[in-house]
């Protein structure tokens, strides 16, 4: 039988078998000696031990398309990176974070604004222009009204997707209403902090159906670019390739004279939003270089 993993716990790893549900199983000894280790999202053959309990075990894991450290899961087609656009504030240089780890991961990104109900036309329309413009596909929703869910519904089907973004952004009641069921626990926002509160503690996939699975993540309040450095930050800031070649080859957009970055925020073709991510983040990354 083939399966998907969409949990592992304590060594145990469940199966979801389309048509039959999903098998508890151990897998083979034999993985520990390869140097083995499944993961979530891996697709896997079972021998069912059990079919009324279950039960099962994993005798072999196909070749995955793509792996990821963070969160460590396999064969992801997309990320959904979920923020609230208030009730917290945005913090897009976390978003930014986000944008460039999933794209060091080969991994397509879809931004997912939440809670627009709260937000006024302009606080909208600046955020499209700044993320549209890097050439991110972004969507406003209203879990609290199921306003626009619909429309990310469609862009789920038959794949496999990962949904990450800080806590409190309503990842976990955005869930409930693609599957139609209240499977994820959702929590609130302290109101001291103005952070939310964890309710995902561990990586899972969801199956929604017909090959269509999502995962939810735990929360995150920090991320850890790996591979970006000082010299290649720039690239990953997709907006910053559509303006005509600055006068140094090397420019890194920051102090250089005759900037065609700089000089394309000043005359409002680059959000200055962006730029200013940019900025910060290249302060933060250190003078790691090539």
């Amino acid at each position: 039988m083939q399966g998907k993993i969409i949990k592992g716990i304590a060594g145990f790893y469940y199966v979801n078998i389309d048509g039959k549900g999903t098998f508890e199983c151990k897998a083979k000894g034999s993985f520990r000696n390869e140097g083995t280790k499944p993961l979530v999202g891996d697709n896997v053959e079972i021998d069912i031990i059990d079919e009324e309990k279950s039960l099962g075990n994993v005798t072999r894991v196909y070749k995955s398309k793509s792996r990821m450290i963070r969160p460590a899961c396999a064969n992801v087609d997309q990320a959904l990176i979920v923020f609230a656009i208030k009730s917290p504030d945005p913090n897009f240089n976390l978003l930014d974070r986000f944008l460039i780890y999933m794209e060091s991961e080969s991994v397509p990104c879809i931004i997912v604004f939440n809670k627009d109900d709260l937000a006024s036309p302009e606080d909208i329309e600046t955020i499209r222009e700044a993320y549209v413009g890097a050439g991110y596909p972004i969507f406003f929703v209203s879990a609290r009204e199921n306003a626009g869910v619909e429309a990310l519904r469609d862009l789920l089907k038959g794949k496999t997707t990962v949904m990450a973004g800080p806590s409190g952004v309503g990842k976990s009641s955005l869930i409930n209403l693609l599957c139609n069921c209240d499977i994820m626990e959702t929590g609130d926002i302290s109101v001291k902090t103005q952070r939310g509160k964890h309710t995902t503690r561990h990586a899972e996939l969801l199956p929604l159906g017909e090959g269509t699975y999502v995962m939810d993540t735990p929360g995150f309040t920090s991320l850890d670019i790996f591979g970006a450095d000082r010299q290649n930050l720039k690239d990953y800031y997709n907006e910053f390739s559509s303006v005509e070649p600055c006068r140094f080859a090397d420019c890194v957009h920051v102090n250089e004279p005759d900037c065609a970055v700089k000089a394309a925020v000043e005359a409002g073709k680059i959000s200055k939003l962006r730029y200013d991510n940019y900025l910060e983040l290249f302060s933060q990354i250190g003078t790691k270089t090539r």
